[in-house]
């Protein structure tokens, strides 16, 4: 199916998570956030809209909009991390600030985002988003451990944004 079709006849969010389980997702990132000094965001979106697509955006490069737009990228350990989904396309993204790019591979997000994608293939919804958002936080205690005398700083909302 073209691009342009997927984007015009995508299901909506709510379709794939439910407003309760985007409490649960919310709920999780306030949790994970508490093993570690990361920032996880979630975002998802239905559509590219049809301007975008026959501009030629790419779900990566809405995701990295998103990412700026949301200011994931200004924490002040440079510890953001987006995980962002567009349904019409069926795309995962991960964009990390520049505080993982020495650590984590672009085959460990890889990873991330397929067993994600092959979980909601699955119709595992918002249990897909949660098993990824439980793996970014992992590599988040790596790089980012917190210790005892740390304050929890949350510097993002947790609540996903469905845009």
């Amino acid at each position: 199916m073209p691009r342009w079709l997927q984007n015009l006849f995508a299901m909506p969010v709510s379709a794939m998570i439910p407003a309760e389980d985007m409490q649960r997702i919310a709920d999780v990132i306030t949790e994970c956030e508490t093993l570690h000094n990361g920032q996880i965001c979630f975002a998802i979106e239905r559509s590219l809209g049809l301007g975008n697509v026959m501009r030629g955006m790419t779900a990566r490069d809405r995701a990295h909009q998103v990412f700026s737009h949301l200011r994931v990228w200004d924490t002040s350990r440079n510890s953001g991390v987006l995980l962002y989904m567009l349904t019409a396309e069926h795309r995962i993204e991960i964009v990390a600030d520049r505080g993982y790019h020495e650590v984590v591979s672009g085959e460990q997000w890889r990873g991330i985002c397929q067993l994600l994608e092959e979980r909601l293939h699955q119709n595992e919804g918002a249990d897909a988003v949660i098993a990824a958002i439980r793996q970014l936080s992992e590599l988040a205690e790596l790089e980012f451990p917190r210790v005892p005398s740390d304050v929890i700083d949350n510097e993002l909302p947790n609540a996903p944004f469905v845009l």
